[in-house]
């Protein structure tokens, strides 16, 4: 990436993008982030620099500056992906840690967060804005919509579905060919052996709906 970026979000996941980004000697502009007392912050030599919505900011993220949102809050995490698609013109970047094994016969969309040692498996497809935590195992034709979490240690088993928005904790383990409707959510630890439907929270070993 010739470009350097500007990190939306300085919690947690923005220190993880951040670090991400040095690893892969990309320029870090900042961080940005809506709560006032880390404004001024220094991560070593990068500050956070002021909220998400502010124009200076917002204008210089183009053909010189990219962006990537490291919010995990989902709803926001969408409202600043839709400010930079529709006043910037311009889609985050991901951000993909260097010890992370990822099949050339794999497709990654754009805006996702890839930590460390998360293995993607074969002709696997990850949508757009998904994090993707550490260790977690993604194997082979694995189909990942938007907006997903997976959190980490956790293995998606070949042939699984997950829907947009669905969320599924840490160890989770999703056996082969599972499907996870839109926006369900698999409690950490669990084992899913059935179907889950959309909106569905499961949670277990095997898992069961709450």
């Amino acid at each position: 990436m010739e470009n350097p970026v500007l990190i939306f979000g300085a919690g947690d996941l923005g220190v993880q993008a951040l670090d991400i980004f040095r690893r892969n000697n990309v320029l870090v502009y900042g961080l940005l982030d809506d709560h006032k007392e880390l404004h001024g912050k220094e991560f070593g030599d990068t500050s956070v620099l002021g909220n998400t919505d502010d124009p200076g900011f917002l204008n210089i993220i183009g053909s010189k500056c990219e962006a990537f949102v490291a919010i995990g809050e989902r709803s926001v995490r969408e409202r600043l992906v839709e400010t930079l698609l529709e006043e910037c013109k311009k889609m985050p970047v991901n951000a993909i840690h260097d010890t992370a094994t990822i099949s050339e016969m794999s497709s990654i969309g754009h805006g996702n967060l890839i930590a460390a040692r998360v293995t993607i498996g074969a002709r696997s497809v990850i949508g757009h804005h998904c994090l993707v935590q550490t260790a977690s195992v993604i194997d082979t034709s694995v189909l990942i919509g938007d907006y997903v979490t997976i959190g980490t240690g956790a293995l998606i088993n070949d042939r699984v579905r997950l829907g947009d928005g669905a969320f599924v904790g840490s160890g989770a383990v999703i056996v082969a060919g599972i499907e996870i409707g839109k926006n369900a959510r698999i409690g950490a630890g669990s084992v899913v052996v059935e179907n889950v439907p959309a909106g569905a929270t499961y949670f277990g070993n095997p898992a069961r709906k709450i």
